[in-house]
């Protein structure tokens, strides 16, 4: 997916132009997922799969001489020992699937905040849902395995990926392009928006919607599900008496950009539509879009949410 770099930003406060850098992928903060002191160190290198590196589950698989693996990396081996080359038989290691039945582990994301601790073999399901657990970078342009917190993450779009920043719940932003009809898959620069002590991300882009080119912009919340469903927002693009206008929830980053666009789930245009909105002869696309982010609250007299906008 391309990245083009020539959109211009009209924010509340201040006219700027919003251009596209090439992102760079420094290496993250990696998190400690290491045992707290104490749960020995001797029973996780016990459990610990030389091969994969991962924890072991059930079954667990040993050699004749005692040296043990997973049962995911037992397929890749060959029927080897990865340790003395020995062949592995179906031999398991039931003295060391109890040692792990006993255990008692905090979650490997404890250090970012997860109190939980769990029997062996429930904590990887645990932390396949953890609220703790690292998002993923939700930049779009291009295709970056960076993870962590939610403040690492701003941080790290920020400085690697030259996102612009704005604070406001109200935006109004033109996307420009020239020869839009030689477009069917771009991605504009993801803006970032601080309102309510959130984060949000602005997306826009071009791709084919069956064998109908479209643009479509949506909004993204940097944290979980449940925090997202607090939060509402509008867009709408016009020009020339016309308006179309969408309303939503945001979607929470855990879900990837790449979902939520193809589940379009937010402000889609028709390029043709986009470009009668952009006026002229329709040989450059000029979008103005406008938004603005609200957050739901429960009226405890009349059961309701009611609207409040931040000003």
């Amino acid at each position: 997916m391309s990245e083009i770099d020539n959109i211009e930003c009209i924010s509340t406060i201040e006219d700027e132009e919003i251009t596209s850098h090439n992102p760079h992928n420094h290496n993250p903060h990696q998190f400690s997922s290491k045992p707290r002191n104490n749960v020995p160190t001797s029973v996780h290198e016990l459990l610990e799969c030389p091969v994969c590196t991962n924890s072991m589950y059930s079954p667990i698989h040993q050699c004749h001489n005692g040296h043990t693996l997973c049962s995911t990396c037992k397929t890749r081996v060959h029927n080897r020992c990865p340790t003395c080359r020995q062949e592995l038989g179906d031999i398991r290691c039931l003295a060391l699937e109890k040692v792990a039945e006993s255990l008692e582990l905090p979650c490997k994301y404890y250090s970012l905040g997860c109190p939980e601790i769990f029997p062996y073999y429930s904590k990887l399901k645990h932390e396949a849902l953890c609220n703790f657990r690292p998002y993923n970078c939700p930049y779009a342009g291009s295709e970056c395995s960076i993870n962590g917190d939610i403040p690492f993450l701003i941080a790290h779009l920020k400085d690697d990926h030259k996102v612009d920043m704005h604070t406001g719940c109200t935006f109004n932003h033109r996307y420009v392009k020239s020869n839009p009809r030689e477009v069917e898959n771009a991605t504009w620069m993801l803006t970032v928006f601080h309102c309510f002590g959130q984060y949000f991300c602005l997306h826009f882009e071009a791709f084919q919607l069956g064998m109908a080119p479209v643009y479509m912009a949506f909004l993204r919340f940097m944290g979980d599900e449940t925090e997202a469903r607090n939060y509402s927002y509008s867009l709408e693009v016009g020009a020339n008496g016309r308006k179309l206008i969408w309303e939503g929830t945001p979607r929470s980053i855990r879900d990837s950009h790449r979902k939520v666009r193809d589940s379009h789930d937010g402000l889609i245009i028709q390029r043709n539509m986009a470009l009668f909105f952009s006026g002229g002869d329709k040989k450059e696309l000029k979008l103005r879009v406008t938004g603005r982010i609200w957050k739901e609250q429960q009226n405890p007299d009349a059961g309701v949410c009611i609207p409040n906008l931040c000003s």
